[in-house]
């Protein structure tokens, strides 16, 4: 990823996806605005790219009538109006959408996000997705509030069956030692309860980053001291596909052994930073950056 474009700093954006500052319990207010004839249509602006993502998978992506800027995938979704980005979207852009429910993921910034919509009376639905289990949750919550129940099943079935291939497949690998760089100046790495570190264990991977809070900065020092099997280099991950990783030019790293001996992997998709529907696929790719063989479909 690169800080063009992005309406907060990496850190925060990634952060975000670890982030854990409230449950599901206000998700279950199914209040919609009622007419004569009873519910109004579901009007829903989403202010993540998870959240909007999970909308299209169980079959719901018609309810949408906005999304935030960083909203890309699935395609139909970048023909949705923009509101803005998610730690500052524009208020008045939402109103104006008439929305009935906006949802959007959990962050540092969420609390007071929804509290500055539900000022202005409207209802919101942010519930966490720091790990696999909360994505299948936040699945079926969305399925069961737009009558998207099937829908929902199967993508957390195959959601599910799919992660279940992975991790038979890592089994019979060996375990390698592993750090997930977001950025390199600070390292900026994935750390103990992090997302990142959830896909690294799910990939057959050790985490050495065992301290410093779920996304910290470490020194090259340090990382020479862990000395990695393999590091995963997400820095540029859904912004293009470089030819190879920049990290090993980056000052002190030409002695890590990592580096010495090429394993510097870099991370390709964006669907390993976000958890949502596709988190199969990005696990998929952090297994294959962490094994240099691609895992099964």
């Amino acid at each position: 990823m690169t800080k063009a474009g992005e309406d907060v700093p990496r850190r925060q954006a990634l952060i975000a996806f670890g982030a854990v500052v409230a449950t599901l319990a206000c998700s279950r207010d199914r209040t919609e605005p009622t007419g004569d004839g009873g519910p109004l249509p579901h009007r829903v602006v989403s202010l993540s790219p998870s959240t909007t993502e999970a909308m299209f998978a169980i079959g719901a992506g018609r309810h949408l009538v906005g999304r935030s800027q960083h909203c890309d995938f699935p395609p139909a979704a970048a023909t949705l109006p923009s509101v803005g980005g998610f730690s500052a979207p524009n208020i008045e852009a939402i109103m104006a959408l008439r929305p009935s429910l906006v949802i959007g993921s959990q962050s540092p910034v969420g609390p007071s996000i929804e509290r500055k919509l539900r000022g202005h009376g409207l209802a919101t639905l942010f519930p966490p997705t720091h790990s696999v289990a909360e994505i299948a949750k936040l699945l079926t919550v969305l399925g069961e509030r737009f009558d998207a129940v099937d829908g929902a099943s199967r993508a957390v079935t195959a959601m599910e069956g799919r992660i279940a291939r992975i991790k038979r497949w890592v089994a019979s690998r060996p375990t390698l030692s592993a750090v997930m760089v977001f950025d390199a100046s600070p390292i900026f790495v994935a750390g103990p309860g992090s997302f990142g570190d959830e896909l690294l264990t799910l990939a057959g991977g050790k985490n050495l980053v065992d301290r410093g809070g779920a996304y910290p900065t470490i020194d090259v020092e340090r990382l020479l001291t862990l000395d990695p099997d393999v590091i995963i280099d997400a820095v540029a991950v859904g912004q293009g596909a470089p030819a190879s990783s920049t990290l090993p030019s980056s000052p002190g790293w030409s002695a890590l052994r990592a580096v010495k001996e090429g394993r510097i992997r870099l991370l390709r998709s964006s669907a390993a930073l976000r958890p949502g529907p596709r988190i199969a696929e990005g696990l998929a790719d952090v297994a294959q950056a962490l094994h240099d063989a691609p895992p099964p479909p």
